[in-house]
């Protein structure tokens, strides 16, 4: 249950969400208007160019969907199994994230569109960070699946059932994180373009930093 989640999980959410709303602001802006933080979008646009598309940027697209996915392979390998429990890599897999946008910054930078594929490796590489926990799903680089949860819950609790809280306020923290990232990272972006990477690449780094420190004092 959400419940028993440590206290620690609301502040992680909320800074990781602000990271991937931050990145996918950057991206919305930039990489051809292309979203990176989640693939829906992605993929309907990879299904639409086999027909319309010139065949290098549907190769591209296919790039950003398989980058994902390697993303998510590696947090796997990092932290196998299905509960969050103080003391696993996440300061590792927060290294990488870090790691990752900064080389995205430097092929942005350098004009190279294979920046594209390590911005979405590293929101691949967070989403996996928050793992399956008691049958609830806690996802940071995109509100798709947490509105829908709040709204499932507001039925029930039209119907009468008692509301979870802590679940709600969760989910709301991530919203709002999300929502402030893009906000943040817009105005960055306008005024430093792709330099504007440093800031979540600043935030991963140090809440790598953060969590190893909290990990050893607690574990």
């Amino acid at each position: 249950m959400i419940s028993t989640l440590p206290k620690w999980v609301e502040v992680g959410a909320f800074i990781l969400a602000l990271v991937a709303g931050f990145v996918n602001a950057v991206g919305l802006l930039s990489f051809e208007h292309q979203s990176v933080s989640h693939l829906s979008g992605t993929a309907t646009l990879l299904g639409t160019g086999f027909l319309t598309l010139p065949f290098q940027h549907t190769l591209h697209l296919l790039g950003i969907l398989l980058s994902f996915l390697f993303g998510s392979s590696i947090a796997g390998f990092l932290l196998h199994g299905s509960t969050l429990k103080l003391g696993k890599h996440y300061d590792t897999a927060l290294f990488l994230e870090s790691a990752l946008l900064l080389v995205t910054l430097l092929l942005l930078t350098k004009g190279s569109f294979y920046g594209h594929f390590f911005a979405s490796m590293a929101c691949g590489l967070q989403n996996a960070l928050a793992t399956t926990y008691s049958g609830a799903i806690i996802r940071t680089t995109h509100l798709t699946g947490i509105f829908t949860d709040l709204g499932i819950m507001l039925g029930e609790l039209v119907k009468g059932n008692e509301l979870d809280k802590r679940k709600a306020k969760l989910f709301l923290t991530i919203i709002i994180g999300f929502i402030l990232g893009g906000t943040l990272g817009s105005l960055l972006f306008l005024k430093y373009h792709f330099m504007a990477l440093l800031f979540p690449a600043s935030i991963c780094l140090l809440i790598s930093l953060v969590y190893r420190l909290y990990s050893k004092q607690h574990h």
